[in-house]
């Protein structure tokens, strides 16, 4: 038995990315319905709306679903109540250190897994307690670290002992298999799940994914040490010419304020921050959550079938 499907009680060792105004019930939902494990995303959302989404996504689905939480958030300590009050069995955390949180969420068999950049940070998190981490590369979509997925996952095994998922350009079976190459135990998947048929961001926002070419995918922000990695439009040329001015971090931040909601809900996918990984130039259509996790094991299963050294 795999170590995270036994770990989370799923059948696929898929996680979907927990990704800001984009991971609502529907998607979180939909890939938990197909096998995988669905996460709501939290981001900077009050309490009362992440308790809405956990209501919806159990009116959906009977399988296992998690929160994703920024710990940036201002909201963060009633969100963490949320989670435990409605019982959630998995969370994954991002931007911070969740051990404050993690004795009595673990009271109630939450499995807490933090998102990693590096291998410091995961052996600090597997000290804490962590239940397994998402070992994210620079190549995801959103706020990133510095180092590959392709260096980074061996060295984070090599390290700890909890299981890894390994995140960061995974958008096919292919993807999948070099993170179990490299030792991971499952994998973290954001960006080709933005185009899937249940997930309710503006379909601009889908278009912008599908027509990305191989170095459209730019990073902005790493001045302020918030790195963002977000589809080349007119706001990420604007970014990146005032960050290369040495405009002030606040400056920066500040233009960043409501863009991924601009162009997630609004659709202004020209001055909204279209958030995606380097994979987005692999993805080509707009298919089911289920399509999607079974396309991805059907090809990895069939590239480990043939495998000959």
């Amino acid at each position: 038995m795999n170590r995270v499907c036994e770990l989370l009680g799923i059948k696929y060792p898929i996680i979907q990315g927990g990704m800001a105004w984009i991971a609502t019930a529907e998607l979180a939902a939909a890939v938990s319905n197909a096998g995988g494990l669905g996460l709501i995303g939290a981001g900077n959302a009050p309490a009362d709306v992440i308790r809405n989404e956990i209501k919806k996504a159990r009116e959906l689905t009977d399988k296992p679903f998690g929160v994703n939480v920024m710990l940036l958030s201002p909201f963060v300590d009633e969100v963490m109540e949320v989670v435990y009050e409605e019982k959630i069995p998995v969370i994954t955390t991002g931007a911070g250190n969740p051990a404050k949180y993690m004795e009595k969420l673990k009271s109630i068999g939450t499995k807490i897994i933090p998102v990693v950049p590096s291998v410091a940070l995961a052996k600090r998190m597997e000290r804490c307690g962590a239940d397994a981490l998402v070992v994210e590369g620079t190549e995801a979509g959103g706020h990133i670290g510095e180092l590959t997925t392709m260096v980074l996952i061996p060295q984070v095994v090599d390290e700890v002992s909890i299981p890894v998922i390994g995140a960061g350009g995974i958008a096919d079976g292919r993807g999948v298999v070099a993170a179990f190459s490299l030792g991971a135990s499952a994998v973290q998947v954001g960006t080709k799940f933005v185009c899937s048929e249940e997930c309710i961001v503006h379909e601009n926002y889908k278009k912008a994914i599908i027509n990305a070419k191989d170095r459209d995918a730019l990073v902005a922000g790493r001045s302020t040490g918030h790195p963002v990695r977000a589809l080349k439009n007119k706001l990420m040329k604007e970014l990146i010419k005032i960050e290369k001015e040495g405009a002030d971090s606040s400056f920066i931040d500040e233009k960043g304020v409501g863009a991924l909601k601009k162009s997630v809900i609004d659709g202004d996918v020209d001055n909204g921050s279209v958030m995606a990984g380097q994979s987005a130039g692999m993805v080509k259509d707009i298919k089911s959550c289920k399509d999607i996790i079974e396309d991805m094991m059907n090809e990895a299963n069939d590239i480990i079938s043939n495998l000959r050294f």
